[in-house]
């Protein structure tokens, strides 16, 4: 349907789409698309691809303060509004001023608004998961690293919640024992609003976990 033409139109879709009612489909690329000043020749974009197979850059991640670099893909609301996270930008004092990640939104118009910058502190830092959205519009989803510094060093990540006005709760900090730690992958919901994931490291065995949490 569409070979990505780096570093122009955006390389390595490491995420998952979305569809819309239309059958167009939107997603992220982790690199590319012609802005910023990241490792990897830029920052990287969200996409659209129509059932033409034609694809149009809805937006390109500049890099601090903005956000940069997103693995996952994007989610929709019922407005057409897409809302994802990115492991690098935000704050430039953060990962030796590559930041540490951000939460956004980008509207039908293609504006980016940033919801939230992780401080690579207690509150986390590097989502590389998707997220999932509840009824009031609340944003949840992980970090891979920070959180509680005493594990490994950097920390072994957080659960977060941010929602409507761009405030963060931690409702999990992994410690890397029997809970798990460095959680790569999203969250999803059951029908009484627990959520649900995995961690790449920890547990019994030191190999991982899954996990349920009632925020």
């Amino acid at each position: 349907m569409h070979t990505f033409e780096w570093p122009y139109d955006g390389a390595y879709p490491m995420g998952n789409l979305v569809m819309d009612a239309k059958g167009n489909l939107y997603g992220t690329t982790e690199i590319g698309g012609g802005q910023g000043n990241c490792p990897e020749s830029y920052c990287g974009t969200v996409f659209q691809l129509d059932r033409t197979d034609t694809e149009t850059l809805l937006y390109r991640f500049p890099g601090p303060p903005n956000g940069a670099n997103p693995i996952a893909g994007v989610i929709r609301d019922e407005k057409g509004n897409l809302f994802g996270a990115t492991e690098g930008g935000g704050d430039s004092g953060c990962d030796f001023g590559g930041g540490c990640g951000v939460v956004f939104e980008l509207d039908t118009a293609g504006k980016e608004t940033v919801l939230y910058i992780f401080a690579g502190s207690t509150d986390g830092g590097y989502p590389e998961g998707g997220l999932v959205r509840d009824a009031a519009g609340n944003l949840y989803g992980t970090t891979y690293a920070f959180g509680n510094t005493g594990c490994q060093g950097g920390g072994c990540g957080v659960v977060f919640k941010v929602d409507k006005a761009g405030k963060e709760t931690v409702l999990h900090t992994f410690t890397g024992g029997k809970d798990g730690g460095q959680p790569h992958a999203g969250l999803i919901f059951d029908g009484k609003g627990n959520l649900y994931g995995t961690t790449s490291v920890g547990g019994t065995h030191n190999a991982g976990t899954v996990f349920k949490i009632t925020p």
